[in-house]
């Protein structure tokens, strides 16, 4: 649980643990990402602006906002928990492993500016690596896991049908461990997780883990990319 433990450690430890620790997370999501295919199933871009829901599970939720916040056509990104239920969607219990929850983010975009499709191209491209089971980088449990909550049949058979295309192409090394599931909640984490890259881009677990991500996006989908990120709160 490094994420957690990032609070309460000295600087210099963290640096010389997270050093060792990262190194696989930087790798997945960062130097070694390249451009996944199109989806051969999606929806093409509406005729007029509007909002749609997506939500996804990759990890800690601080790199994967951070991502989505620089993705063009997106309204707003939030973090929080899905898979379990409502009285139990708290950071400390998530962290346990015993709710169900993934640690999630929730992305409202424009279908006029960016498809469901082009979204999971960023997300399983740069936003976190499908093939980790259960963890992503340092942070271990079921809570990281890799997960695509669909809000509607059209988003589970483009989902469905691009980790089919992804496998067939063996674009990845070892196979996608991503689940689909039907979104039937999600809980907004709290306040201090929000925005959490703008406000902490300094942090060594930011730095190490999720700037990375951020280079990564702005490399390999330049088209996708905005350099100001839409903000969930001000402060």
């Amino acid at each position: 649980m490094w994420k957690s433990i990032v609070r309460y450690v000295s600087l210099g430890s963290l640096l010389a643990a997270l050093t060792i620790a990262c190194t696989v997370g930087n790798v997945a999501a960062g130097e070694t990402a390249t451009a996944l295919p199109k989806p051969a199933v999606d929806q093409p871009l509406a005729s007029s602006p509007g909002q749609e829901t997506a939500v996804v599970a990759g990890g800690c939720f601080w790199g994967i906002q951070a991502v989505f916040q620089h993705v063009k056509g997106v309204i707003s990104a939030t973090s929080g928990y899905s898979g379990g239920a409502k009285a139990t969607a708290e950071y400390e219990v998530v962290s346990t492993g015993t709710t169900n929850h993934a640690e999630s983010v929730k992305i409202v975009f424009d279908p006029s500016k960016i498809t469901y499709g082009q979204l999971l191209q960023v997300f399983f491209s740069v936003a976190h690596d499908p093939t980790e089971l259960n963890f992503q980088g340092p942070d271990e449990g079921t809570s990281y896991r890799s997960e695509i909550f669909f809000a509607s049949p059209g988003q589970e058979k483009t989902a469905r049908a691009y980790i089919a295309q992804l496998d067939a192409a063996h674009v990845f090394a070892k196979p996608i461990v991503t689940r689909i599931e039907p979104l039937k909640g999600f809980y907004a984490a709290e306040g201090y997780h929000q925005d959490y890259l703008i406000h902490n881009p300094t942090q060594p677990y930011i730095v190490f883990n999720d700037l990375p991500k951020l280079a990564a996006l702005k490399r390999v989908w330049p088209d996708y990319y905005r350099p100001d990120p839409v903000r969930l709160a001000s402060r």
